[in-house]
């Protein structure tokens, strides 16, 4: 009997900031954003801790979701979770990541009017591994948008 391993996240945050598009050198488009989620249990003090976890998307849906998505949207998110592995200065690094199939937007822009959420998924799942060596820093002017 052969065993199948299973990597499936489903996520519910809002972003942290605007996606970020770019493109590969052969053109195809890649998103990051990075989504606050907060966790299931309170710590001591009574409060959720909260975790960001960086979200990757490709081609069609990247451009989507740059277009669409801004800090403090409400999205669901349904992926795997890649580990990538880097060496620089001597020094190994592990940059973990979410690589999106779909994005549900969960609520509208202000601007918008709307009554439901948008889905959008990646139907062409060939996960390009041509990111570059991007780990995420927190910017100073950072608001946890819950």
């Amino acid at each position: 009997m052969v065993s199948r391993l299973l990597n499936h996240v489903v996520l519910i945050g809002r972003l942290v900031r605007d996606p970020e598009l770019r493109y590969t050198s052969n053109g195809t488009p890649v998103s990051n954003f990075t989504l606050a989620v907060e966790r299931r249990f309170a710590n001591q003090q009574g409060e959720r801790d909260v975790d960001f976890i960086r979200i990757v998307t490709w081609r069609k849906l990247a451009e989507t979701c740059a277009h669409h998505l801004g800090k403090g949207r409400l999205v669901a998110i349904e992926g795997s979770i890649q580990v990538r592995k880097s060496e620089k200065d001597g020094r190994t690094y592990l940059n973990t990541e979410i690589i999106a199939n779909e994005v549900r937007f969960l609520d509208w822009p202000a601007d918008s009017k709307g009554s439901s959420g948008s889905n959008y998924k990646n139907n062409n799942n060939n996960n390009n591994n041509n990111n570059d060596n991007n780990s995420f820093d927190l910017d100073d002017d950072f608001d946890v948008p819950f």
